[in-house]
C-alpha cells in the first residue's frame, strides 16, 4: 500500500509534512509506504536535516506549489506539475491508494472533482468532519463545508455515505443517523429539512433515528449527523474553539483534548473515486501524522469502493 502526502501543502510545509511523515512511519507496518509529493531536492534536504531514514518514506517529484491563497481552478490549470495535481495523478493511475494534503482546500476539492471524479450516482460529494463522543470514539458530521446549500436528496445521500463511513472506517455497528434540526418533531425546521425528513423516514438503507438538536452532538443519540455544509462548517469550527478556549486558560481535560484538530488530522472527501483527506492549513507534524494514518485506514477499508457498491445495489 502507498499513501501520497502533499509535502508542499500547509502553512508550515515542508518541515511539518516531513516530520509528520516521520512520525507516521513509526506507527505503520513495513508493507505501507508514504510517498512525499513535492520538490525532490528540497524534500531530500529536509529528510536529511531531520534525520529521516525510514525505508517507508519515498519522494515523488513535483515542480510547483499551489499556494494557499491561489484561485483553485486557475491554479490547477496553470500549474499541472504542482504537488496537488501530481498527487491526484498518482491516485487516478493507481500508483497510490490514497492522497492527503493540508494545502489549498479549494484546489483539493476541485482536483478531486476533475481528476478522479464523483462516483456514478453521487449527486454532490461532501466533506466529513468528526465530533468526539462523551462515551468515547467519534461521530461523523456531514457536510462540513463543500456544499453550503443542499437539496433534500443531497442530504439523504449524505446520510447513506456517512453511515457507510461510520460502519466501515469507524467500525460502528448499525450506525444511527440523525438529521440536524432545531427540534426533534417531524414537522420542525426549514422547508429543506422537512422535505429531507420525509426521504429519510421512508428509507430502509440506513438506520434513521429522526431529527436531533445541537445538544445531541456529543452524546450517543446519533453516530452520523447530517446537515448542509454551511451549518456543518459552523458547528465544526465552534467545536474546535472549545479546545482553544480551555487551552488558553491552562485547563486540561481528557475529553476536551479530543476537540483539538490534531486528534483526527483531516477531513475525508466522500463520494469520489478514491481515498482523499484534506487537512488544516495550520497542520502541525502531529496533525500530518494523524491525517496520514486516517488515509491509511480509509485505504485499508476501501471505503470508496464500498460506497460505489452500495449505490449499485
Amino acid at each position: 500500500m502507498k499513501i501520497a502526502l502533499d509535502a508542499m501543502g500547509g502553512d508550515f510545509a515542508p518541515d511539518c509534512t516531513v516530520l509528520g511523515a516521520k512520525l507516521a512511519s513509526q506507527e505503520i507496518s513495513d508493507d505501507i509506504k508514504i510517498v512525499l509529493v513535492g520538490q525532490e531536492d528540497l524534500l531530500k534536504a529536509k529528510l536529511k536535516e531531520y534525520d529521516v531514514t525510514s525505508p517507508s518514506i519515498e519522494v515523488f517529484h513535483a515542480d510547483e506549489v499551489i499556494e494557499m491563497g491561489e484561485h483553485p481552478t486557475k491554479a490547477l490549470s496553470q500549474k499541472p506539475t504542482a504537488s496537488i495535481p501530481v498527487g491526484y495523478g498518482l491516485l487516478k493511475s493507481g500508483a497510490v491508494n490514497a492522497f492527503c494534503s493540508a494545502g489549498n482546500t479549494g484546489a483539493m476539492h476541485v482536483g478531486a472533482m476533475f481528476t478522479i471524479k464523483a462516483i456514478e450516482g453521487i449527486i454532490r460529494p461532501g466533506i466529513a468532519g468528526f465530533v468526539p463522543k462523551e462515551s468515547g470514539g467519534f461521530g461523523v458530521i456531514m457536510d462540513v463545508g463543500a456544499n453550503a446549500d443542499c437539496k433534500p436528496d443531497v442530504l439523504y445521500q449524505f446520510g447513506e455515505i456517512g453511515s457507510l463511513y461510520a460502519k466501515h472506517v469507524l467500525e460502528i455497528d448499525d450506525p444511527k443517523v440523525g438529521l440536524m434540526n432545531l427540534g426533534e418533531e417531524e414537522q420542525k425546521g426549514t422547508l429543506l429539512t422537512q422535505a429531507a425528513y420525509q426521504l429519510f423516514k421512508l428509507s430502509k438503507r440506513f438506520n434513521f433515528i429522526g431529527n436531533i438538536e445541537g445538544r445531541d452532538l456529543f452524546n450517543d443519540k446519533a453516530d452520523v449527523i447530517v446537515c448542509d455544509g454551511f451549518t456543518g462548517n459552523v458547528i465544526l469550527k465552534m467545536a474546535e474553539t472549545f479546545f482553544d478556549l480551555l487551552h488558553k486558560r491552562d485547563i486540561t481535560d481528557e475529553y476536551f483534548d479530543r476537540f483539538n484538530y490534531e486528534a483526527i488530522g483531516g477531513s475525508p472527501i466522500l463520494g469520489i473515486n478514491g481515498n482523499v483527506v484534506i487537512g488544516h492549513g495550520v497542520s502541525s507534524a502531529e496533525a500530518i501524522k494523524n491525517m496520514t494514518l486516517l488515509a491509511i485506514k480509509m485505504a485499508e477499508t476501501n471505503i470508496h469502493l464500498k460506497i460505489k457498491d452500495h449505490l449499485g445495489d
